[in-house]
């Protein structure tokens, strides 16, 4: 589809964000594409790494959100819960170039990249609770592990951006570049791990992530159910209809 590309070279697959009127905002049907394009890339023995990766301008604004009001996740098998587990599981290297702003799933997804690099004008958010939603893609069990619970709270709960350099201190993030070179310098050191064994590359990582993969899944599930509960509650009501009335959301009453 035009608005996720898909491109396969020297044993790397390629997952680009396309939607730049949009700002990448991701729809249902672009979750499809990125799950399935992820579960052949699983299964192809050509296939040894893939990159996800925006514009220089813009990595992703999070989920589309008439179309999210439209089409909800509806159950375990809707296409953004089987991105999140196809990330989730994915047991090849997961590369990610990030440049602009990286909103909710924009920066969740990043957890489950085993190396990211940013573009000096990245800006990560974590929105969930300023849409009167909860945190998803095993996030709340993820980024106190990587960031300690105090900075963990202070990016989930006051959901206000993070730039690149902070990123890196916190180790999301293993390099900050200038934003045009960031897609470059992550595709160079996606071929470098292309050119190495891929067993030594899938057992390494299964072992690193030995222990975790089962509580990631249960917490995905978890905060799935409170994300869906919570998506029909007049708190989330409100902000969605303040975004697309372009106020400011009134949580006084909810």
């Amino acid at each position: 589809m035009k608005d996720i590309l898909t491109h396969a070279e020297a044993g790397v697959m390629t997952l680009t964000f396309n939607r730049l009127e949009r700002k990448n905002s991701i729809t249902s049907a672009m979750y499809a594409a990125l799950a399935d394009a992820l579960e052949a890339a699983s299964a192809d023995p050509a296939t040894r790494v893939a990159l996800l990766q925006g514009h220089e301008t813009v990595f992703c604004a999070g989920n589309d959100i008439g179309d999210f009001l439209n089409q909800p996740p509806a159950g375990a098998d809707s296409p953004v819960f089987r991105f999140l587990r196809g990330i989730a599981q994915f047991p090849k290297p997961l590369v990610a170039a990030v440049c602009g702003p990286a909103v909710g799933v924009g920066t969740t997804m990043l957890f489950h990249c085993d190396l990211v690099f940013a573009g000096d004008n990245a800006a990560f958010s974590l929105p969930f609770v300023n849409l009167g939603l909860c945190p998803e893609a095993a996030s709340s069990l993820l980024v106190p592990q990587m960031f300690g619970y105090h900075r963990a709270a202070e990016a989930l709960l006051l959901g206000e951006p993070f730039m690149a350099e902070a990123a890196l201190e916190a180790g999301l993030v293993n390099r900050v570049l200038p934003p045009t070179e960031a897609n470059a310098y992550a595709q160079a050191q996606a071929r470098k791990l292309a050119a190495k064994p891929l067993g030594s590359l899938v057992e390494t990582k299964r072992l690193m992530k030995l222990g975790q993969q089962g509580p990631v899944l249960d917490r995905m599930q978890e905060e799935g159910a409170s994300f869906s509960r919570m998506l029909r509650e007049p708190a989330a009501r409100e902000a969605f209809t303040a975004f697309m009335e372009k106020r400011r959301p009134d949580f006084s009453q909810v």
